[in-house]
């Protein structure tokens, strides 16, 4: 059996495909770079982190954006025909007032490796925007069209139009196809694709929280109208219905199924294996109950899929609720190197699996300037909407252990470097060693922020001497706390235990979407070139 999520953490909005044996996974990025992470698999159970879209070379700028702006929703899709991987993905600029500024763009790839084209600006009428490709050679983008008019249902109808790949363009204006499968409401993530005579229309509705679902409709002429499946929705945490169409409101929490570990199911995407089975990739995330907050962020699962003799897709077994495990696939089980454990920084470029906020990683963290090290460079505050050294790793779990050895000679009160746990700028804890001009000397402290409102707990403060330090980080289910070490054995307790499930969606009030990373980080906020080396990150989870 296959238990879900597949791919547990800060992995949302998925989108599948497949070429010959292989199949990839591309998710939502947000903020952080590199971006739209893309996993690799042969047998849909096994899982590796293979590549990313958006790097250096991708001219992607993401600073200053506010928390759960940045990159939205890819649609991965293979162009057979062409031999060639489109990647359409949304740049969010701003939410403000409700109006989601939004750029869309298209990139391709012969292999998923790279080289990357670059981005095509194709519109800003909505986000969520996907690429089909049509038997005719003709290809065509659908999305939300945002609406933001008074007296219109908001947040609008899915729309599409034309791109022409020669020209690089839409051709006209998007029109309106399709307003919903369902009374759900918050309509988007819509993907088509064709079977036999019907075009399918795959979109998630009813906002991406606890009403979350994915509906389906078809038609024989890709402009509709289509019709409604007469089981929708066909995949959620919340069967029944509902009439949400009048509320805006993306989370819904009174719709928490305490039936269901997995809660809002929905943002699917489906692909068919070459033995001629269906599965489909959706969100899901799983809460702490009773405060609904889910601080692993929204999660991958995968469910097996069927379809019906009058031409509708199912989940096998039937149902729509969905499900914790899932029957395997009949392809040859194919294991997939996973991150390890620990990393001791040997290698001549950073690997794959660090991420920062709005910046690459490789602007700061230099793991050649002392083999066997990484040397970050400190340069602003945390709180920062602009050049912040993170090196972080996605949470997990909810059980876990992470421990580094640091060097590090602060010289000013500016200077400090140390572990984080980290939800946005503004919601983070961070264990640092700093100058402390009260000592007189270097000294541990932790500085929390909660939805902005930061405190430095003074009265835990402990003096250090300026050699090699271990630190460490645990985090067992609501709490987290920090110790350190002089010899890597021995370790103490550094001030109090903190709240796990405030890092979430709902707790924070100046992001979303998102979810928790754990890692380094180093601050130099007067020269932006002092640094911190660390010989390693060893992250343990259960």
């Amino acid at each position: 059996m296959i238990t879900n999520p597949i791919l547990p953490g800060f992995h949302p909005d998925p989108c599948i495909c497949r070429k010959g044996d292989d199949y990839y996974l591309a998710v939502s990025s947000f903020e952080w770079l590199p971006g739209i992470p893309v996993y690799h698999s042969r047998d849909l159970k096994n899982w590796e982190l293979y590549s990313h879209v958006i790097t250096k070379d991708s001219g992607v700028d993401l600073t200053r954006l506010p928390s759960a702006k940045g990159i939205w929703a890819p649609c991965l899709t293979y162009c057979e025909e062409e031999d060639l991987f489109y990647v359409v993905y949304g740049i969010m600029n701003s939410m403000n007032a409700r109006y989601f500024d939004v750029d869309n763009f298209v990139i391709t790839a012969k292999d998923m490796k790279g080289p990357w084209s670059s981005p095509v600006y194709l519109h800003s009428s909505g986000f969520d925007a996907s690429l089909f490709h049509d038997r005719d050679g003709r290809k065509w983008l659908v999305s939300l069209e945002w609406e933001t008019r008074e007296g219109y249902e908001k947040p609008g109808a899915i729309c599409m139009v034309e791109y022409d790949p020669k020209e690089q363009k839409i051709l006209g204006y998007p029109k309106r196809i399709w307003a919903g499968g369902t009374d759900r409401g918050c309509i988007e993530a819509p993907h088509l694709t064709r079977r036999g005579d019907y075009y399918y229309i795959m979109c998630a509705e009813g906002g991406t929280g606890y009403n979350h679902c994915v509906t389906m409709g078809r038609s024989k002429n890709i402009w509709g109208p289509y019709e409604k499946d007469p089981m929708n929705p066909i995949l959620t945490s919340t069967p029944g219905v509902s009439y949400e169409r009048h509320n805006p409101d993306h989370l819904k929490p009174k719709y928490y199924n305490p039936e269901s570990i997995l809660q809002k199911s929905g943002h699917g995407s489906y692909v068919e294996t070459q033995t001629s089975e269906v599965y489909m990739v959706h969100l899901t995330a799983r809460p702490f109950v009773p405060e609904l907050r889910c601080t692993l962020g929204r999660e991958t699962a995968i469910q097996k899929m069927e379809w019906t003799e009058d031409h509708w897709l199912r989940l096998e077994g039937g149902g729509n609720l969905a499900k914790l495990e899932v029957p395997e696939s009949s392809l040859p089980e194919h294991p997939m190197p996973q991150i390890p454990d620990f990393d001791d920084f040997d290698e001549d470029t950073l690997n794959i699996w660090y991420y920062a906020p709005r910046i690459l990683p490789e602007t700061f963290a230099d793991v050649t300037a002392r083999p066997g090290y990484v040397r970050l460079r400190g340069q602003e505050s945390r709180t920062s909407l602009n050049k912040v050294s993170i090196l972080a790793r996605k949470l997990r779990s909810l059980h876990g252990r992470i421990t580094t050895k640091m060097e590090f000679l602060p010289e000013i009160h500016q200077h400090s470097a140390g572990l984080i746990l980290y939800y946005d700028n503004m919601n983070y804890i961070n264990l640092r060693k700093y100058y402390s001009e009260t000592l007189g000397q270097s000294a541990l402290s932790i500085i929390h922020l909660e939805n902005g409102q930061k405190t430095e707990f003074l009265n835990s403060r402990i003096p250090v001497e300026d050699v090699p330090i271990y630190l460490r980080l645990y985090i067992e289910d609501r709490e987290s706390w920090f110790e350190w070490s002089y010899d890597g054995e021995t370790y103490q307790k550094i001030g109090k235990k903190f709240d796990t499930s405030k890092f979430s969606d709902e707790y924070c009030e100046y992001g979303e979407f998102t979810g928790t990373m754990v890692g380094l980080t180093c601050a130099d906020r007067v020269k932006h070139e002092h640094y911190a080396d660390f010989d390693f990150l060893e992250y343990i989870s259960e």
